[in-house]
């Protein structure tokens, strides 16, 4: 399994960006992260310089959203939707879509994400994925 480090999350995050502007050939990845960076326009600058980028703090003392992090977990979810895992999360993520969209609909999603690795977290178990999925399920109702 490959753990990249914050390092390269966010080098490659960076790259996609700089790639897409070049017109160089993404791989399939690359393409996903570029498509989502070009919905955050907002990351854009903080996108520009791979050795800032590497830099800098995004604690949560400092107020400011970590952009990489924003970005990794919209992969992170277009991957679990691509390959349905966990099981239902693609038909909880579609039914979502289309009350909301598929970007707000990715962000409702991130919500529900975050709550169960949280309780994970806080708790010492294992993810609760049915939780998730029905946590994305009630957005979608909603």
């Amino acid at each position: 399994m490959f753990t990249p480090s914050s390092h390269d999350v966010r080098r490659f995050f960076c790259e996609a960006l700089r790639k897409q502007r070049n017109g160089e050939i993404l791989t399939p990845m690359d393409a996903i992260a570029a498509d989502w960076i070009a919905q955050h326009p907002e990351y854009h600058e903080q996108l520009d310089d791979v050795e800032a980028a590497i830099a800098r703090d995004y604690s949560v003392e400092g107020g400011q959203s970590n952009p990489f992090l924003h970005l990794s977990m919209h992969l992170s979810i277009a991957e679990q939707v691509a390959v349905d895992q966990p099981r239902g999360i693609k038909a909880a993520h579609d039914l979502l879509v289309s009350r909301r969209g598929e970007h707000d609909a990715h962000h409702e999603i991130m919500e529900c994400l975050g709550e169960m690795i949280w309780a994970s977290q806080r708790n010492g178990v294992p993810p609760d994925t049915e939780a998730y999925i029905d946590c994305v399920r009630r957005r979608a109702a909603r």
